[in-house]
């Protein structure tokens, strides 16, 4: 007994002296840390990116990227400039790698019905956004009810998914140029903010076969309108209200109980890109730069986190 009081004793000690840090402060140093985690199997990788500022112990909000089919974490970074929005507004800009047959090129998500080595193999994307969320929350003190979820292309398709599926984890998704194709169950309400444009050839916004398909699988999208009004009847919203807040751009705000919104940026003319952002490659569509889908959904996230 004696042994373990000492062992107890000079373990305190290194512990006040700073020699052995907690990974929770390890973790709140600026810039990007790389990290993996095993799920089901598999080693996945994502990057966090903490802002200056952070101090350990005070919960923190949580924005994941999901990068785009055949782009990567690195890729969300550029094409979003999401890290530039976390360090201004103070919030952990997270970007997980989907998987692919290639070591780290050419990833995909298993998003139900797109896209690639993800939904051939039929990756668990989910369990592995659940655990990277309780990951977060342990060693970045990521906030419980300041969790969001956004992505572009099959990454909006995804974090449609994870809307479904980790409704009791996420307060709000916000889904760029992706589609809905799976049957939803969502445990419980969950804010939404969707962009869109109406000439995106890769995802249709009336629905239906893409007329651009890099993906072998066979797909038919459903109009935006269809999945919009499914979570607006899903969060029983009571009112709706339309309004132009640019040259080239529409919002629909759907207004709901306890706090939860579902909203539509409908960019008239827009093709398959991130607003106000760059393009995920060369020879890609070209974004509008009358809005930004990176300030505009991080200025909703703030105003919808999950309810206590």
């Amino acid at each position: 007994m004696r042994g373990l009081l000492l062992v107890i004793a000079a373990s305190a000690v290194v512990t006040a002296c700073g020699a052995s840090p907690t990974p929770a402060a390890a973790a709140l140093t600026p810039g990007e840390h790389e990290q993996t985690v095993t799920v089901d199997g598999r080693q996945r990788s994502f990057l966090v990116h903490v802002p200056a500022g952070l101090r350990a112990g005070r919960r923190t909000p949580v924005v994941i990227v999901l990068h785009g089919g055949g782009g990567d974490a690195r890729n969300a970074i550029e094409q979003t400039g999401m890290s530039e929005q976390a360090d201004r507004s103070g919030f952990l800009a997270v970007y997980p790698d989907g998987t692919g047959r290639l070591d780290r090129t050419l990833l995909t998500w298993n998003s139900g019905t797109c896209c690639g080595y993800a939904l051939d193999q039929q990756v668990d994307d989910v369990a592995f956004v659940a655990t990277l969320i309780e990951q977060l929350k342990r060693e970045y003190a990521g906030d419980p009810r300041r969790i969001f979820v956004a992505g572009m292309s099959n990454g909006a398709m995804m974090s449609y998914r994870l809307g479904c599926e980790l409704a009791d984890r996420i307060a709000a998704i916000a889904p760029v140029a992706g589609a809905m194709g799976i049957d939803c169950r969502p445990s419980a309400p969950i804010s939404v903010v969707a962009f869109h444009g109406t000439a995106d050839q890769h995802v249709r916004y009336q629905g239906g076969t893409p007329q651009i398909q890099a993906d072998q699988h066979p797909r038919h999208d459903p109009p935006v309108a269809d999945t919009i009004s499914f979570w607006a009847d899903h969060d029983h919203c009571t009112s709706t209200s339309t309004q132009d807040v640019s040259s080239d751009t529409t919002r629909q705000v759907h207004t709901c109980p306890d706090g939860v919104e579902v909203t539509l940026y409908t960019i008239n003319g827009g093709r398959h890109a991130w607003p106000g952002g760059q393009k995920g490659q060369a020879g890609a569509d070209q974004p509008t730069d009358t809005i930004s889908a990176t300030q505009l959904m991080w200025q909703f996230f703030q105003q919808h986190p999950k309810a206590a």
